[in-house]
């Protein structure tokens, strides 16, 4: 891997920064919402012993950022690269949520085109594991331009399995 899973990376409205295990009680500040989960794999996400191994694991990732909102101040949520595949020549982003006060801004989109942007310097496609019952992240997702190629059994906490569907971003699709 010849870049940085975790650089920051920022525009006018929005700073993405490595997660840092001293984040815990703001981020869980705006995970502890169960609205956040409703349509998620794991809807009970908003319970602290379950939010808590998702950010152990994030922290072990360390290629998660926690997403600040630099006109407020607040962080807004949390998001992550994962899986990268030297030979494929892809890595996945994803873990992605964000407090319900900026669902439908466009604030995904931006973020999503930080990280797009960043990353296609290097890799040459972009997955997304999207829950089958999360509708709002596959619109969102489609909206990106990725296309659904398949279906998965992902390992979430707790010993729990969910069905996901992949999503894919080929380099020379990217036009945000």
């Amino acid at each position: 891997m010849n870049f940085s899973i975790k650089p920051t990376l920022e525009n006018e409205q929005i700073l993405l920064t490595p997660l840092e295990a001293a984040d815990y009680d703001a981020l869980y500040a705006v995970a502890s919402d169960p609205a956040i989960w409703a349509q998620h794999p794991q809807h009970d996400r908003w319970k602290e012993e379950v939010f808590r191994e998702f950010f152990d694991a994030a922290i072990r990732s360390h290629s998660a950022f926690k997403i600040i909102d630099k006109v407020s101040g607040e962080i807004a949520g949390s998001t992550r690269y994962y899986d990268y595949d030297a030979r494929e020549n892809s890595i996945y982003i994803g873990y992605t949520f964000y407090a319900t006060k900026y669902w439908g801004t466009g604030f995904n989109k931006a973020v999503k085109k930080l990280m797009l942007d960043y990353i296609f310097q290097y890799v040459t496609a972009v997955g997304f594991h999207v829950g089958m019952n999360n509708v709002r992240s596959q619109i969102a997702i489609s909206r990106l331009g990725a296309v659904k190629v398949g279906e998965m059994e992902m390992d979430l906490a707790f010993g729990a399995n969910r069905r996901n569907f992949v999503y894919s971003l080929a380099k020379n699709d990217y036009s945000l």
